[in-house]
C-alpha cells in the first residue's frame, strides 16, 4: 500500500500559484527587454556597416550614422546588463528611461530614413544604394520601437504602484513589512 503525502493546503497551492505566475511574467518581460536591446544592437550594427560602407565621406549624415551606433550600443547594453540588481529601488526608474530613450531613438531612426528617401536632409537624399540595409533598418528599428515601448509600459506600470503603495512593497497580510515585523511596546505600569 502506496502512502500518498498530504495535499498542500488550498491557501499554500494559491501562495504557490501566485508565485509561480511572478517568475513568469518577470522572465516574460526579461526576454521583452533582452529582444527590445537586441534589436537596438541590430539598429545600431545597421548604421555602422551602412557609415563603414557608404556614408563615412558624408559630412553631417556620417557622423549621424556613428553617433547613432554608438547610443544604441551603449543603451542596448545598459538594457541587458542586471540594472535593477546595482541601482536597487532606482533600477526600474532607469530602466524605463532606458527603454524610452531606445525606443526614442529607433522611431527617429525610422522617421529620419523615411523622410531621406523623399526629400533632401541636412543636404543629402538616400539614393537607395543598399536596398536590403534599408530594409534591415526599417524591421529592426519597428522592432525596436514595439519591444521597448512595452518594456516602457511595464516599467511605468512597476513604478506607478510602487509609488501608489508608498514606495513599498506590501506583505502578504496588506501591511508594510516595516510595520508588521514591530513588536508590540510593553507598557510599564506605575509602581506605588
Amino acid at each position: 500500500m502506496q502512502s500518498h503525502a498530504p495535499s498542500p493546503a488550498p491557501e499554500l497551492r494559491l501562495l504557490r500559484d501566485v508565485a509561480r505566475q511572478r517568475r513568469f511574467r518577470a522572465r516574460f518581460w526579461y526576454g521583452v527587454r533582452v529582444a527590445g536591446a537586441l534589436s537596438l544592437l541590430a539598429v545600431g550594427a545597421v548604421h555602422l556597416q551602412q557609415y563603414l560602407y557608404l556614408y563615412s565621406t558624408v559630412p553631417t549624415i556620417g557622423t549621424l550614422f556613428l553617433l547613432n551606433f554608438v547610443s544604441a550600443t551603449v543603451i542596448g547594453l545598459t538594457l541587458l546588463a542586471p540594472v535593477e540588481r546595482v541601482l536597487g529601488r532606482f533600477g526600474a526608474a532607469v530602466v524605463a528611461l532606458l527603454a524610452l530613450g531606445g525606443a526614442a531613438q529607433a522611431a527617429t531612426s525610422f522617421v529620419f530614413l523615411l523622410v531621406a528617401e523623399r526629400t533632401p536632409l541636412f543636404g543629402f537624399q538616400e539614393p537607395g544604394y543598399d536596398p536590403p540595409a534599408i530594409m534591415a533598418s526599417r524591421v529592426a528599428a519597428l522592432l525596436t520601437v514595439g519591444l521597448l515601448g512595452s518594456v516602457l509600459a511595464a516599467h511605468l506600470r512597476i513604478i506607478s504602484r510602487t509609488r501608489r503603495d508608498g514606495g513599498r512593497r506590501r506583505a502578504r497580510g496588506g501591511c508594510p513589512p516595516r510595520a508588521r515585523s514591530r513588536r508590540p511596546i510593553a507598557r510599564r505600569t506605575p509602581s506605588p
